[in-house]
């Protein structure tokens, strides 16, 4: 039996967020028999499918009822791929969405698709629209009415209002909720080395925030989760996370340091005792992940290994990293989507088969921003894909061109064992 989501005060941010941890859950033989030998694989994925809302509330409403043709298409897409534990990007904090998304369109079969099950899912609060109290953008006011660009620039991370844009994961397999760690608080002025952004017109380094901002300022635009998943007698931890979009700003490049250090943050967890004891979690415990844990980097994060306007090499962080399997997902929808759109596409030095975003064709084109990634230690990838169906399968339906019918995002999957 699935009970109501337990629901954990955080009193640092209460006032601003009324934040909560949501853990729901199921009943308590939901364990599966996939994944308890360690000859099975399991299949991670992430997915950005655009079920974020322009208001408060909007969500809970469109999911009350299982008829949102959008919410739909991402229930399909997922039944199609099946994942076992999934990553959903730009799912607006709200935790009784999570039991509707879960009731309304998971577990009914969409298009002769087949149900899917997930009786675990982990929710907790993003910084997106929280108010900072700070003039971040440096247009000389603070804020703005909830609903205006000038609210959002000037919060912790880029929304609308609170919540906006945050994330979910759902699972066949438990997430050890007393292990799990969040990193919302953690501060980008505490990350050695930080790229911390400079004004132009000044003398001074790293100066566009002021030493008051620096202070509050944190480095994760939603946040990044540490979610230890027991398959069988084994745990694997999944990282996730969504970085800020590298653009939207002025040439002080806020946007664009702080994605390649939001990315560094896994980097430098999953690196050596040295390189992660700077961190510090919400719950104030330090330290990265033991060295020799298996895990699962998942999450859009907004940042192509070749194109588009990330700083150089930031993805590369983790494509690059001794400790990571550098998977290449590959559809052949991508490169027909490459080849039919052309525009800034024609000039990409990346091979659009690991294309995971269709955006604008004058600029940036699409890129390859969504990734899963596993340990090199203890995991071993047996396949990999992106859903990105050609114009001649019946399954285009879900992807198309713009105004897209289910995201801009494509579901990205490893299976590993």
């Amino acid at each position: 039996m699935r009970r109501t989501p337990a629901l954990i005060a955080s009193a640092a941010v209460a006032a601003l967020t009324a934040a909560t941890l949501a853990l729901p859950t199921s009943s308590a033989n939901a364990d599966s028999d996939r994944g308890q030998s360690s000859k099975e694989p399991v299949r991670f994925a992430t997915f950005n499918a655009s079920l974020n809302r322009n208001a408060a509330g909007q969500l809970v409403a469109d999911l009350s009822t299982p008829d949102n043709q959008q919410a739909r298409n991402v229930a399909e897409t997922i039944q199609r791929v099946d994942p076992d534990v999934v990553l959903i990007n730009e799912f607006d904090y709200a935790p009784e969405a999570v039991d509707l998304f879960r009731d309304n369109y998971l577990e009914i079969g969409q298009n002769g698709a087949e149900p899917i099950e997930y009786p675990y899912a982990f929710i907790a609060p993003s910084n997106t629209g929280i108010p900072s109290g700070f003039d971040l953008n440096n247009n000389g006011q603070v804020g703005g009415p909830q609903g205006t660009n000038a609210y959002g620039d000037d919060s912790f991370g880029f929304g609308w209002f609170p919540g906006q844009y945050g994330m979910v994961v759902y699972s066949k397999y438990p997430i050890d909720a007393d292990r799990a760690r969040t990193f919302q608080h953690f501060l980008w002025k505490d990350m050695p080395g930080a790229l911390l952004p400079d004004d132009p017109a000044t003398s001074a380094p790293a100066d566009w925030y002021t030493p008051e901002e620096q202070a509050v300022f944190r480095l994760s635009s939603k946040s990044h989760w540490d979610l230890p998943i027991r398959i069988g007698k084994r745990t694997v931890h999944f990282l996730v996370s969504h970085p800020t979009p590298p653009t939207f700003d002025g040439v002080e490049d806020r946007n664009g340091l702080r994605n390649h250090d939001e990315i560094r943050f896994w980097a430098d967890y999953v690196g050596n005792r040295r390189s992660s004891a700077y961190i510090y979690d919400d719950e104030g415990r330090y330290g990265g992940l033991k060295p020799g844990t298996p895990f699962v980097i998942a999450g859009d994060q907004n940042a192509d290994p070749h194109d588009g306007d990330s700083v150089d090499d930031a993805i590369l962080q983790l494509l690059d990293h001794p400790r990571i399997e550098a998977t290449g997902p590959s559809s052949a929808g991508g490169p027909e989507a490459s080849a039919i759109q052309g525009g800034a596409n024609l000039t990409h030095e990346g091979d659009p088969a690991y294309d995971t975003a269709d955006f604008a064709d004058t600029a940036p084109g699409n890129l390859r921003v969504d990734y899963v990634l596993p340990s090199r230690h203890r995991l071993r990838t047996v396949d990999a894909g992106v859903f990105w169906p050609t114009t001649t399968d019946p399954l285009y339906r879900l992807t198309g061109r713009f105004p897209f019918p289910t995201s801009d995002h494509r579901l990205v999957w490893i299976d590993v064992r």
